[in-house]
């Protein structure tokens, strides 16, 4: 690693712990219901909303009402988006003519957008009208991550809460991460972004003439060239900050309109973990121990620092094949050396591999380089992380309850090493909330496992391959992988668009967004029931440098374990055959 990518990276994490506090402290505030600047700005629309719809902000729900709610407001959510895109070329703003979209793809995209996991398996600016993209996709990218963040504070207020059976509104944690939170993140990061050069426009593509006119396949010249435009700005801020990760263009992030500059890129590598990494010092607050906050962002941090390194380690080290041939690969003043294949000349190595781990440990999903183009144990780096449960900063909200999971795992296996019932804040872990938190530990792996298998058994599955051996088992895995990851991201050489993909896929994103969501909560409704055991001379503490690291090893070890055989069967051979072994 060179001095320039260690400055790099060092000046990412800085500002990413410098913003945490500050802005886990105005999300705690918001929905704690305190003053925290923009209620009285948004304030008289936040009570016009519960007025229309009929939303009584004291009455608190059951886990079960709170859950009915979500699952409601969510299968709506599908069911417009998947219309919307079925009937878009009878709809205005389609200045393009686009036709309607397939049925399967149709699915496919409503469950992705509205599961916070993105997958797109076609092209944005090719298939999706300009109302499309902002009434059916960024709809569902602001309240897709309302939701998760609308669990996470619902859990939350089992830990705070005794002897009760409410978890709060769900109408109104939805709504105040809606207005409160992503809607102003989302209005700062669009405006800075348009200044970067991101359109945020109404016209139909423009047109521009080629310096050197081209013949098409069938020889017909070709002297002018098509750029497609839309309203990308405000879809790309709510893309990055609500960890969703659908891009506007096929290309993401590695388009020049939607990432012009360098500090485009910085401000939408930062946004990826901005909310995740700040709503650990919001449960810290809300508990009333913030060291219990530092302790979750600790343990993410020490998964996430190793891997960074370590993702920057392996693409900056040359190409085996590339160099038998006698290609200089050195990082000189005249190149930056190293794999750059598939990676953008603007950004390099050290932002591509910053962007790469951060979108797979966030649930993102957006990229500014291609992962298909990775070294084999670089593109199995972000495939890992994913595979880890997206706990290691994860989804908004959904990142943070996935491992207090785990938080719960690791209290009662230290538990039971020292003789004792386990405890976290105060609450007794017990045989119910292990059921709960082992689900949610474990149900992706089945959702990722098997149709994997599946996939490479049957010709549908196998037909998607364009790369045969060790690395078409690995675009396969990383598919299923993303898709019960709600990640979204993807090795391109799988062609993932047909009704197989399409659907296996969609159900992978379906289940395992809310067969997550539906334990977390009944996890939150037990816990809400019990009374607060005061701290003894028995007690576990959670926030010692030794509980980060037992908790981080128990993430480790359940990814490892499950995933290794699998892994070693695409990424681990391909890195062996790449290196003559």
């Amino acid at each position: 690693m060179n001095w320039n990518n260690g400055i790099q990276i060092l000046i990412y994490l800085v500002v990413l712990v410098l913003a945490v506090k500050p802005l886990g402290i105005f999300m705690a505030y918001i929905y704690e219901g305190r003053p925290a600047g923009l209620n009285v700005w948004f304030g008289p629309f936040e009570r016009w909303i519960y007025r229309v719809c009929g939303v009584k902000v004291e009455a608190g729900m059951t886990w079960k009402e709170y859950a009915v709610a979500l699952m409601i407001f969510n299968v709506l959510g599908i069911v417009v988006v998947y219309a919307i895109q079925r009937l878009q070329v009878f709809l205005p703003l389609n200045p393009m003519g686009m036709a309607a979209v397939t049925p399967d793809s149709s699915f496919n995209t409503a469950v992705s957008f509205a599961s916070n996991t993105n997958w797109q398996g076609y092209g944005g600016e090719s298939t999706m009208s300009y109302l499309t993209q902002m009434l059916a996709l960024t709809v569902q990218n602001f309240v897709s991550a309302a939701t998760g963040m609308a669990v996470l504070v619902a859990l939350i207020r089992g830990f705070v809460q005794k002897q009760t059976k409410t978890l709060g509104n769900f109408w109104v944690d939805l709504v105040r991460s809606t207005l409160y939170i992503l809607i102003p993140l989302s209005l700062v990061l669009a405006v800075a972004l348009v200044t970067q050069g991101t359109p945020q426009t109404f016209n139909s593509s423009a047109t521009a003439t080629l310096v050197q006119p081209m013949k098409d396949s069938a020889g017909k010249p070709v002297t002018e060239q098509v750029i497609a435009l839309g309203p990308v700005a405000s879809q790309l801020a709510i893309k990055q900050l609500g960890t969703n990760g659908g891009g506007f263009f096929n290309a993401n992030s590695a388009h020049p309109y939607e990432n012009p500059t360098p500090l485009s890129n910085f401000l939408e590598m930062l946004s990826i973990l901005l909310i995740p990494a700040a709503l650990c010092y919001t449960f810290g607050f809300m508990v009333r121990d913030r060291r219990q906050g530092w302790a979750l962002l600790a343990a993410m941090l020490v998964i996430f620092i190793p891997c960074l390194l370590w993702s920057v380690q392996i693409e900056q080290q040359a190409n085996p094949l590339l160099a038998r041939l006698g290609v200089d690969q050195s990082a000189t003043q005249f190149q930056p050396g190293g794999n750059m294949e598939g990676k953008e000349a603007r950004f390099g190595i050290a932002s591509s591999s910053i962007w790469s781990v951060a979108t797979a440990s966030a649930s993102n999903g957006s990229v500014n380089s291609m992962h298909d183009s990775f070294m084999p144990l670089g593109g199995m780096l972000p495939m890992w992380l994913i595979e880890l449960g997206e706990v290691i900063f994860g989804g908004v909200g959904s990142g943070l309850y996935g491992l207090i999971a785990f938080v719960i795992v690791a209290v009662f296996i230290a538990g039971l090493m020292i003789g004792r019932t386990p405890e976290y804040l105060g609450k007794k872990i017990e045989a119910y909330e292990m059921k709960m938190a082992s689900l949610v530990a474990l149900i992706p792996h089945v959702f990722i496992l098997l149709p994997t298998a599946l996939a490479v058994l049957i010709p549908a599955g196998k037909t998607g391959i364009l790369n045969p051996g060790a690395h078409g088992f690995s675009e396969i895995l990383y598919a299923f992988t993303s898709a019960a990851g709600n990640n979204g991201s993807a090795f391109a050489g799988l062609s993932a668009n047909t009704p197989f993909y399409n659907i296996a896929l969609g159900l992978g994103m379906f289940f395992c967004r809310f067969w997550l969501i539906i334990p977390m909560l009944a996890i939150a409704g037990s816990l809400s029931s019990k009374k607060i055991v005061p701290v003894s001379a028995g007690t576990l503490p959670t926030h010692t440098p030794l509980f980060v690291f037992f908790l981080a090893m128990v993430v480790l070890i359940v990814g490892a374990l499950t995933f290794f055989p699998a892994l070693a069967l695409g990424p681990i051979v391909e890195h062996l055959m790449l290196n003559g072994a």
